[in-house]
């Protein structure tokens, strides 16, 4: 069974920053693929991003590249949303993830989940 524990969320201006982080409690971290969804009121949850294994590859929504940049400490089994140039469209309760699979990561059902942190950017 693996943990995931959000932080990080918060209330921001339109132009700001946030660095979201997600912890897992798993011996075996860097055997997971990590990522990030999101979900505003009203709407389908929605893929942001996602790292691989030993972060070599890296995944992004259209509607976050080059403001939104993921990474992954495999030491510190975190993973985290560095949040930058925010929108108030990117207002949602954001989500970590977990798979062992990396395929379609964007596209299917996920092993585990965060309980979610909010984000809400006010313009």
């Amino acid at each position: 069974q693996v943990q995931l524990v959000e932080s990080g969320g918060g209330l921001v201006q339109a132009g700001g920053s946030l660095r979201l982080s997600c912890t897992a409690s798993v011996r075996t971290f860097s055997g997971y693929v990590l990522g990030w969804f999101r979900q505003a009121p009203g709407n389908e949850r929605e893929f942001v991003a996602a790292i691989s294994w030993i972060g070599s590859r890296t995944y992004y929504a259209d509607s976050v590249k080059g403001r939104f940049t993921i990474s992954r400490d495999n030491a510190k089994r975190t993973v985290y949303l560095q949040m930058n140039s925010l929108k108030p469209e990117d207002t949602a309760v954001y989500y970590c993830a977990a798979d062992p699979r990396e395929s379609d990561f964007d596209a299917r059902e996920l092993s585990y989940w965060g309980q979610g942190t909010q984000v809400t950017v006010s313009s």
